[in-house]
């Protein structure tokens, strides 16, 4: 059975990152399992670059180089010290709830692949660091965050073959699922989430869809993709969602009620408690936003979460959810 473009993928990730050397890209065509379905030198050369690309754009640090001057081919490596997290110190609770994420997550068919994966790159002459975690027990997550399997992998062979999309997507917890029809661009992350970006037919601009949010099957068209030359994905994420780097930095405030709106309330800059409607909350102030993000945010809130500035923020939320409840009687 032919190996999928996920496979593939993580097969390479594990490569790179459990080898302290650079590898060829000869080694990778070898030992690597996907690569080897190459028939020619051409096939793979354009499979090999595909991939490259996919790896930076999804925000992993690709490094080529070789290991010394004496080495007349280059290789690639993952900077480790750039893709793994620090050290993170956690309470008592919050490693409670760790644990019991890991649990849920972890996927045992994925990682005896990935342990296959690692006795087969040693078979075939990869050098392998001895303290790798990979190499000890390796732990196959699939996020939430991350949605379906089958969605992203259907994501990412429509993107491979250059063709269009339709899904069902639910842009809130209180908006009805809709039918998207988008010429997919490419799958980053942002902030823990995954995200396709892409051209959407129906509206006729950029649109970034949370990839949780979509739901199977997520069906090729014979629509073909036009991505436009330069693009930046992870900056068109940055924007859509919010909360980013931008130069236009804004402030809002939002009332939230006591334990909820957990999101906004990690983003907030500042709290105080205030009550609303004979309900007890706290007055967030929140910087660095865009209205589609926090306005999305406000909403998914539903009522545990008010707009008290500005009047523009207020405004498009009351607009969307006088839309909402059209769609509702509609």
């Amino acid at each position: 059975m032919a190996t999928t473009k996920v496979e593939r993928l993580m097969n390479l990730v594990i490569c790179l990152l459990a080898s302290p050397r650079f590898v060829t890209a000869e080694q990778i065509r070898s030992s690597v399992t996907g690569y080897g379905e190459s028939k020619t030198d051409e096939a793979f050369n354009r499979m090999f670059e595909r991939d490259k690309t996919e790896l930076r754009d999804l925000g992993i640090p690709l490094e080529t180089g070789r290991d010394s001057a004496f080495s007349d081919t280059d290789g690639y490596r993952i900077n480790r010290d750039a893709y793994e997290l620090p050290a993170i110190a956690l309470d008592r609770d919050e490693a409670a709830a760790v644990t019991m994420a890991a649990a849920l997550w972890d996927t045992p068919t994925m990682a005896a692949a990935a342990r296959g994966a690692l006795l087969k790159l040693r078979a075939g002459g990869v050098e392998l660091g001895a303290d790798s975690a990979l190499d000890v027990g390796v732990h196959s997550a699939a996020p939430r965050s991350m949605g379906s399997e089958a969605v992203l992998a259907a994501l990412l062979a429509a993107i491979d073959h250059g063709r269009g999309v339709t899904f069902e997507h639910r842009p809130t917890r209180t908006r009805p699922v809709a039918t998207r029809h988008l010429e997919p661009w490419g799958v980053v992350t942002h902030r823990g989430r995954w995200y396709v970006v892409g051209h959407d037919l129906e509206r006729g601009e950029t649109r970034t869809f949370r990839l949780s949010r979509i739901s199977e099957p997520v069906v090729e068209t014979d629509q073909v993709v036009h991505r436009p030359e330069g693009v930046d994905l992870r900056e068109v994420v940055a924007a859509a969602v919010g909360f980013g780097d931008g130069a236009h930095t804004r402030s809002a405030t939002v009332w939230v009620a006591d334990g909820r709106a957990e999101g906004m309330r990690r983003s907030a800059v500042s709290s105080e408690p205030r009550e609303l409607g004979g309900r007890s909350g706290s007055a967030l102030r929140i910087e660095g936003w865009t209205v589609d993000s926090l306005a999305r945010q406000v909403l998914g809130a539903g009522a545990d979460a008010v707009v008290l500035e500005p009047a523009d923020l207020r405004d498009r939320v009351v607009a969307d959810l006088r839309t909402l409840a059209a769609e509702v009687t509609a």
